[in-house]
Formats: structure tokens, C-alpha cells, sequence
């Protein structure tokens, strides 16, 4: 074995010259003009751009659909729906409309319930802890029943 008769294990890989004559001469397998022919650049990232479009304002995050003056929730409730559900002489609330299947929640809104006046009523009812609507009191008192 001589010196001179070494060879590597693996061959050293020269990267390919552009536009230093050869076969490869004038463009250098580039394409013609533009981003993509020039040195030492790469495209933009179009997800940079899309960002760059979103307003940069204060308050625009993840609440941005949220109003700072939103009301707070209310359950609407129909005279019909009382009518159907509840008996003669009964008492309605809102823990007993949440007994009896009316509101889907188990938690209450903060604004409560509020009693509106769609539909006819014939039972005695008495109303308490609802908000009621002025023609759902009217309806309800016309029936015999009371309104707290």
C-alpha cells in the first residue's frame, strides 16, 4: 500500500458553481429574471403578508367579537310554554322552569328570565323572580293569577 494509492471513503461533493461558465452558462438553469434568478434571496413567506394585513388596533384579540357594552344574558320564556307546562295554581321562578325542563342551563343567567307575552294563558299562575313583559303581566292578571 503507497501514499499515493489512498483514496477517500467517500468522495468530497462540490456544490454546483452557477453562472461560472460550462454547460450551465448565461441564466445557469435559473430560469429567466425575477425573485427566484437573483443570489442570496428566498420568496417572502405569504403568511408574513397576511399578518401584516390584520389591523394592529387595541382590543383586537380573541374577545374581538365580545361588545364592552353587551347586555347581559336573559332566558326568554312565552306564555304558551308556561301554559303547556305548568299546572293550575302553580308557582313559577326560575328554579321551577329549571325543574321542569324549560331553561337548558343548570346556571342561571345574571339578568334571569323574562316572561314575554306570545300565546294565551287560562291557568292561574303566580310569577315570581321573572321579569315580565307589560301585556304578560296584563294576561297573567286577566287569568286570576299574580305577579310578584
Amino acid at each position: 500500500m503507497q501514499m499515493n494509492t489512498l483514496a477517500r471513503k467517500t468522495p468530497n461533493t462540490k456544490h454546483i458553481q452557477v453562472g461560472r461558465g460550462g454547460k450551465r452558462g448565461k441564466t445557469a438553469g435559473r430560469g429567466t429574471k425575477g425573485q427566484n434568478a437573483r443570489g442570496n434571496t428566498r420568496k417572502r413567506p405569504e403568511l408574513r403578508d397576511i399578518i401584516k394585513k390584520i389591523p394592529k388596533r387595541r382590543g383586537y384579540g380573541k374577545n374581538r367579537a365580545k361588545s364592552a357594552y353587551a347586555k347581559p344574558e336573559v332566558y326568554a320564556v312565552n306564555l304558551k310554554v308556561l301554559e303547556s307546562v305548568f299546572d293550575n295554581g302553580a308557582t313559577v321562578s326560575p328554579v321551577t322552569l329549571l325543574e321542569k325542563g324549560v331553561l337548558k342551563s343548570n346556571r342561571l343567567p345574571k339578568a334571569g328570565v323574562k316572561v314575554l307575552a306570545t300565546g294565551e294563558l287560562t291557568k292561574k299562575l303566580h310569577v315570581s323572580g321573572c321579569t315580565i313583559s307589560a301585556s304578560a303581566k296584563a294576561k297573567i292578571e286577566a287569568a286570576g293569577g299574580s305577579v310578584e
